[in-house]
């Protein structure tokens, strides 16, 4: 049994597809905006969702995951869009190119902290505008960093993944099964 810190239902998704048994708890830890690299930020965010977490009514010790996801291009952090306009630009941006999807995961446990960080490249194919309104108005951009779903709708304009499909998604499941081995 596992403590979800984070209210992303991709998460809950991913561990149900694994067969991971969880609660969520939800983390109220701010959230850092910068730090020396996107992969530093992504690892203190986990780190501070999972902490906050295990700090609070941990009752049971059960070890705490906390994660936080970024997608990266030529050095620039895309986060969630604010509106249509703001997808729209990301996907542009993201047309023909490749980019980095980062997730950081962190675990708490008995006061012991597992933090690790993954790295996936995902290249999208050429997109025409008309394709890229099509997509932004099945509101499925919305509420996802980078304004794409890789596992849904976008998935049509994804021409390669290296590295950890899950990671995309939100949750590198590869790395975390590796990080609860150690506990």
């Amino acid at each position: 049994m596992i403590i979800l810190a984070s209210a992303s239902p991709r998460r809950r998704e991913l561990l149900e597809q694994i067969g991971e048994e969880f609660v969520v708890k939800v983390s109220e830890a701010e959230e850092v905006r910068s730090a020396h690299s996107p992969m530093e930020l992504v690892a203190e965010n986990a780190k501070r969702k999972a902490l906050a977490v295990a700090n609070g009514n941990n009752n049971n010790n059960y070890p705490v995951l906390g994660a936080d996801t970024v997608v990266v291009l030529d050095g620039k952090i895309y986060g969630k869009p604010k509106d249509e306009g703001d997808a729209r630009r990301m996907l542009q941006s993201f047309s023909g190119r490749t980019h980095e999807v980062l997730t950081g995961i962190c675990i708490v446990k008995e006061k012991k902290i597992y933090v690790k960080t993954v790295r996936t490249e995902v290249t999208f194919g050429e997109m025409t505008d008309d394709e890229i309104n099509a997509y932004i108005a099945t509101k499925e951009p919305m509420d996802k960093a980078g304004a794409y779903a890789v596992q849904g709708k976008a998935a049509r304009f994804i021409k390669n993944v290296n590295g950890s499909f899950s990671n995309v998604v939100g949750l590198p499941l590869y790395e975390l099964n590796e990080l609860l081995k150690k506990i």
